[in-house]
């Protein structure tokens, strides 16, 4: 199956899930009248909404290139985490305004034990759905499943969070602390989207990756080959699980055409079996230079014109500069 069908399919499941919990939810509402658990039911309808923008991105993201739009729709994933992120911050906001309205009404709960099931039941499926859509997520390089996925543990979080509170008020009757309970939460939900919105908008603004850029640069240092004198100028832009690469490639200035797209092919598989085959690699070649020799670990070069000094580690630093490294 091919991963943005695997995805798809796997956040249709996710949304119908969260219509049932919501279900759930609101009816353990009606039961015990607690707030805490009324927010709990306002951020599900959160994740139905999500759900549903998560599946039209992972739709539309699927698509393959076409004039419009020539590397790809993977974007609109980026976008779809961008709204999941919004609403999640939108349902924190709800939340303090209920909890406001629920003190100046003074309003009480009532048959937490039924409540107490209820809500443990829905924990329970939100965090072993929202493992499922991480583990794929990130094996497929979705950032909307990602987000999906972290959104449901969040919610996960939320609902135990809802469950000691209700234990506490059934066994103290101290009725206060559901209240408290749903303010803290709903502080802790409004950080959680802010951490979705901010990711999604590295994304939509191209923002590096350095963790990526770091196991790339250090991929290339393990396996680097004496024709690659230097490697600059790098840059990584993800389109939904496509990864587009740029880079300048410096070589011996003396290899014909056959021989410089022999190494760009062989930089092109070494990429590919360590990030998969969802990579469109973009080489400028450049011709070695004089100062080129000092950091040229090449021995059986005819046309060397100063000795070796050192060979050059790449890093970040250096890599992604958009000059010729010499010493």
């Amino acid at each position: 199956m091919h991963k943005n069908q695997q995805n798809y399919i796997v956040q249709k499941w996710v949304t119908i899930l969260s219509i049932v919990l919501f279900v759930i939810k609101i009816t353990a509402y009606y039961l015990t009248n607690s707030l805490a658990i009324l927010s709990d039911a306002l951020e599900s309808i959160v994740n139905i909404i999500a759900g549903f923008i998560g599946l039209y991105s992972l739709f539309v993201a699927a698509k393959p290139k076409d004039l419009d739009h020539p590397y790809g729709h993977g974007k609109a994933e980026f976008i779809s985490a961008a709204a999941e992120g919004s609403l999640v911050i939108a349902a924190g906001i709800i939340i303090i305004y209920e909890t406001i309205l629920n003190i100046l009404n003074n309003t009480t709960t009532k048959e937490l034990d039924q409540g107490i099931w209820l809500i443990a039941v829905t924990a329970m499926l939100n965090y072993f759905a929202g493992f499922i859509c991480i583990k794929i997520g990130k094996k497929n390089n979705s950032l909307a499943l990602t987000s999906s996925g972290k959104h449901l543990q969040i919610d996960t979080y939320s609902t135990v969070g809802v469950l000691v509170a209700i234990a506490l008020i059934y066994f103290t009757q101290v009725y206060w602390l559901d209240k408290a309970i749903a303010l803290t939460l709903s502080l802790w939900i409004i950080y959680n989207g802010y951490t979705i919105l901010r990711k999604s908008l590295a994304g939509i603004m191209d923002e590096a990756d350095t963790a990526l850029l770091n196991q790339f640069i250090e991929e290339l240092n393990t396996h680097k080959k004496d024709n690659w004198i230097d490697l600059h100028n790098l840059r990584v832009i993800k389109y939904g699980d496509l990864l587009h690469i740029d880079c300048h490639f410096t070589l011996p200035w003396y290899l014909n055409i056959n021989e410089g797209h022999a190494e760009i092919d062989a930089l092109s598989d070494l990429i590919k079996n360590k990030f998969g085959d969802k990579i469109e690699l973009f080489v400028h070649t450049d011709g070695c230079v004089e100062y080129s020799c000092a950091i040229c670990v090449k021995t059986n070069c005819n046309q060397r014109i100063h000795p070796f000094e050192k060979q050059l580690k790449w890093t970040m630093e250096n890599v992604i500069s958009n000059y010729k490294h010499r010493m």
